[in-house]
């Protein structure tokens, strides 16, 4: 009898441990389909991003050829302002320098006046006699340094011009 009891436990034993696999069987079934389901939406997923992918590097290439277009095209007028630029530099030079130059002779000519007149006052008496009267009123001599100031005037004028043409 010991023989058959145990043969008993020994399959009632062995039903629940297959009632436990099968148990475990189906669970590990379900992860599966779960995540078979999971791979699926996630491959759908993936080659929708990648037409989008695809679509925006396109439009990536497209934008950079129209770029590169466009700054061909531009090159032209950047070089434009950049000579531009350079001949701006040298009038400014030349504007300064014409400048210093007048800012010059403007502050020497006081000077040679002072100079002048004092040489006239020592070399030529004074005299009650007044000089003769030139067009517009103005005593002879300065009638005559009139023109020769607008003629010095003229002459700075042409060589800003000359500075400015070279």
């Amino acid at each position: 009898m010991i023989w058959e009891i145990s043969v008993a436990v020994a399959a009632a034993a062995f039903v629940v441990l297959v009632v436990y696999l099968v148990k475990t069987l189906r669970a590990a079934e379900h992860s599966l389909q779960t995540t078979t389901e999971t791979l699926r939406e996630v491959q759908k997923t993936i080659d929708e991003l990648g037409t989008e992918v695809r679509q925006v590097v396109r439009q990536a290439n497209d934008l950079t050829g129209d770029i590169q277009h466009k700054m061909k095209q531009i090159d032209p007028l950047m070089e434009s302002v950049k000579h531009a630029g350079e001949v701006l530099s040298e009038v400014t030079l030349a504007t300064k320098q014409v400048s210093a130059a007048l800012a010059s002779r403007i502050a020497s000519r006081p000077r040679m006046a002072k100079r002048k007149a004092q040489t006239e006052s020592s070399a030529v008496p004074e005299s009650p006699v007044q000089p003769m009267k030139a067009e517009g009123g103005l005593p002879a001599q300065e009638a005559n340094h009139k023109p020769a100031g607008w003629i010095k005037w003229v002459d700075v004028a042409a060589d800003v011009w000359q500075k400015y043409r070279s």
